[in-house]
């Protein structure tokens, strides 16, 4: 941005992104691009963009459950967490990672993705390693709210950095890989805790300090690593030439017409984003669908423990359970991309969670091979939709801003999901945790319901941009019509 063009933005009280995105508005064709040439281009992007991304969430969301693990390794006993102090240790990374998501994904816009998203890895892994070796509760505590502060701007960043390089219908089964790193996390790091738990006892350290201590240096290490590798915006990138970067700004107008734009920030676009019912919907979905996947991801071991495995044998038992989780998650995406349509997948993932917690709210009597196969129910349901709530959203949002600030605040008011999960598996109701079970398929309706809203509401809405109601807006003041969004009469929104 120009000195004239910055100082302009401050007297303006406007935000401008950098010239780059303010080309011309033009129309584009699918016919007229290469399609071999925007093939490459497409498997060029996955290769550079998913495989360090993946990495990177895999690592911040097994620091973030690793407790779990540590928990039936010894660490309620060392720490004294009698009562519901290990409910209060997981959610009070919460309250720090939900603050923090809208402000991050502000900070990340003003940064390069690389050297932003790497400096924050390397930070929470050194506070991971350091949990492995407190001795109070309060210590604890104190270091699962500074885990969140650092870990609040991974997810909302990566999603909004990874938007910008996709066409809408090409997003779902990338986010569902990307999304598998959490399945990857919660079956290594039961495979890991089970591999570390053998440690116990070196150098005066117990079992659960290990976990924390090898699996943070692990993540540190990677952070520098991946500092090198972490694409940036698309006009920054190194990884394309001037051809790859006309190539791509083409091909995503072809996409969304390239007039459906929000690349000011000022009082007016403000307000169209806080009073979008898309962004508070899809908040609510992704809360909704959060909670099983999140609550069943923190006391799995402890719930399997409950099945009468013993410790070592109930973190290995959690491998398959997540096998599971990953297959269905990658089959909805792939499906739901070919069908171009998210909404009956979130009927079926919520059918197969309801099932599941029916069976283990009515385990009374029942074998372990029963309860146990209804935790596979509950957990291929809830995996499947939830990276779907993300990208669902980001199909349905257009321009800079939108994008931005829509990611951050679903991502902000999803994680309650977390302080809900954590807090929901009540000691006093082992094994039965009728509480635990009654609220996470509660809350998956509330998810279900709210996407059912949504999809009406957008339905209803396409209807009238159909039948030209909207059109109005193209007389608009050009620069208030150039920057409308998916508010633009021409963008259709994806059911």
């Amino acid at each position: 941005m120009s000195a004239v063009e910055e100082k302009q933005s401050v007297e303006t009280g406007e935000q401008a992104i950098p010239k780059s995105h303010q080309e011309s508005n033009s129309d584009f064709s699918d016919s007229s691009i290469d399609p071999k040439a925007e093939s490459r281009l497409v498997t060029k992007l996955d290769f550079i963009i998913f495989p360090t991304f993946f990495v990177i969430y895999m690592m911040s969301f097994l620091d973030r459950i690793n407790i779990s693990n540590a928990r039936i390794q010894g660490m309620v006993e060392d720490l004294h967490l009698t009562g519901n102090r290990f409910n209060i240790a997981l959610f009070t990374y919460y309250i720090s990672y939900i603050l923090l998501e809208v402000p991050s994904n502000m900070v990340i816009k003003r940064f390069r993705p690389s050297l932003y998203l790497s400096t924050l890895m390397f930070c929470w892994g050194i506070i991971n390693m350091c949990m492995g070796f407190v001795h109070s509760y309060n210590a604890l505590i104190g270091l699962r709210f500074l885990l969140g502060i650092f870990e609040a701007g991974v997810l909302p960043g990566i999603i909004y950095v990874t938007s910008m390089y996709y066409k809408r219908h090409e997003y779902q089964k990338r986010m569902s890989f990307f999304f598998c790193s959490t399945v990857v996390a919660g079956a290594f790091g039961g495979l890991l805790a089970y591999a570390i738990a053998k440690l116990g006892g070196h150098h005066g350290f117990a079992a659960w300090r290990w976990i924390f201590i090898i699996e943070g240096a692990i993540t540190s290490t990677l952070a520098i690593i991946a500092a090198f590798l972490i694409i940036d915006w698309p006009e920054q990138t190194k990884y394309l030439n001037a051809e790859e970067k006309e190539l791509l700004r083409r091909r995503l107008a072809a996409d969304v017409d390239d007039s459906c734009r929000m690349d000011v920030l000022n009082k007016t676009s403000f307000k169209m984003i806080m009073s979008d019912y898309k962004i508070w919907l899809g908040a609510l979905v992704y809360m909704g669908v959060g909670v099983p996947g999140l609550s069943g991801t923190f006391f799995l071991p402890t719930i399997l423990l409950e099945f009468n495995w013993k410790a070592q044998e109930a973190q290995i038992r959690t491998i398959p359970v997540y096998m599971l989780a990953g297959g269905t998650m990658l089959i909805g995406a792939w499906a739901s991309d070919k069908l171009r349509h998210r909404f009956s997948f979130f009927i079926a993932g919520t059918s197969m969670v309801t099932i599941g917690y029916g069976m283990l709210l009515a385990q009374e009597g029942k074998s372990r091979d029963y309860k146990f196969g209804a935790v596979f129910l509950v957990f291929g349901g809830a995996y499947m939709v939830t990276p779907m709530a993300l990208a669902w959203l980001q199909n349905n949002l257009s321009g800079h801003w939108k994008r931005a600030f829509g990611s951050s605040i679903q991502v902000t008011i999803g994680n309650i999901a977390g302080i809900i999960g954590s807090n929901i598996y009540l000691v006093n109701e082992a094994p039965t945790y009728v509480t635990g079970y009654s609220v996470s398929l509660a809350m998956m309706w509330l998810g279900m319901i709210s996407a059912t809203i949504l999809a009406l509401l957008m339905w209803r809405e396409n209807k009238k941009r159909d039948a030209g109601e909207r059109d109005d807006r193209l007389n608009l003041p050009e620069d208030v019509k150039n920057n409308l969004g998916d508010a633009y009469p021409t963008f259709r929104f994806t059911l």
